[in-house]
């Protein structure tokens, strides 16, 4: 008497599963390099960490300084506009101020002609490039990310961010490199096509600021958070006043209990 074939397929499934669970205990499974060598950024502590942590004002203040005369030759931040900056503790005289050092498209002229101008606190902060194909051509191939929402983007944040900034080295001895690529230590891979964009002194801080490459990457770091969650500070504020407001309803709720059962035994 022969067993029936339907009886093979969960023998096979079973067997199969066996099989595949010994390959990956005995390694035979493992991920391809490189998926493994993802390395882990360092864990820094922040302003903004934590239930009640928010953006210091002023590190952002000068880590959009940074973006402004480094990173914004090749990232754009397409979701801010000027505007937004009051959100940093601009003013808006200091907003007009700012928009008016960047120059932005401005529409046609009369000839139908594309026409450039300053900047308008209304207006969005534009792209380094045209578009993605003139951002590849003039980056080697590389097309450098919008940083608007990088932070909340990357696996790590903030930690990610400062890593690859502060994580340029020399390729340890035998490491293979790629042409026109640079040696990161946070970079999946340890290759990564930007160049390392800050060396000190770099920007000069206006407020006497030490401008480090860790100072400067810290700051940077801290202004790509805020244009992450700009509306972090408001947010957490009415946490605080929702929570106090919980505590103190619930104090009330308890006197009253203890007033209306209090001839109770």
């Amino acid at each position: 008497m022969r067993t029936p074939r339907f009886l093979f397929a969960p023998m096979r499934t079973f067997f199969a599963l066996m099989v595949a669970a010994a390959l990956a205990i005995t390694g035979l499974l493992a991920p391809p390099a490189s998926a493994q060598d993802v390395p882990t950024p360092p864990n820094e502590n922040w302003s903004f960490d934590g239930i009640f942590g928010t953006p210091d004002l002023a590190a952002a203040q000068r880590g959009f300084q940074v973006y402004s005369e480094v990173c914004s030759t090749c990232h754009a931040i397409h979701q801010m506009h000027f505007r937004d900056l009051t959100g940093l503790g601009f003013n808006d005289a200091q907003v007009k101020a700012i928009a008016s050092t960047f120059t932005v498209p401005q529409g046609l002229d009369d000839s139908g002609q594309p026409k450039e101008g300053p900047g308008m606190p209304a207006n969005q902060f534009r792209s380094p490039f045209p578009n993605e194909k003139a951002a590849r051509a003039a980056m080697n191939g590389a097309y450098p990310p919008d940083l608007s929402l990088i932070i909340n983007a990357r696996e790590g944040g903030a930690n990610y961010v400062y890593g690859i900034l502060t994580g340029y080295a020399d390729a340890p001895t035998g490491f293979t490199m790629q042409d026109a690529m640079n040696y990161n230590r946070y970079f999946p891979g340890h290759q990564i096509a930007m160049p390392q964009p800050l060396q000190d002194g770099k920007v000069t801080y206006t407020d006497g600021t030490p401008n480090t490459v860790d100072q400067m990457a810290r700051d940077v770091a801290t202004f790509l958070y805020w244009t992450s969650n700009p509306e972090t500070t408001e947010r957490k504020q009415m946490g605080i006043r929702v929570i106090l407001f919980l505590v103190l309803l619930t104090g009330v709720t308890y006197a009253v209990k203890r007033k209306i059962w209090s001839d109770v035994h």
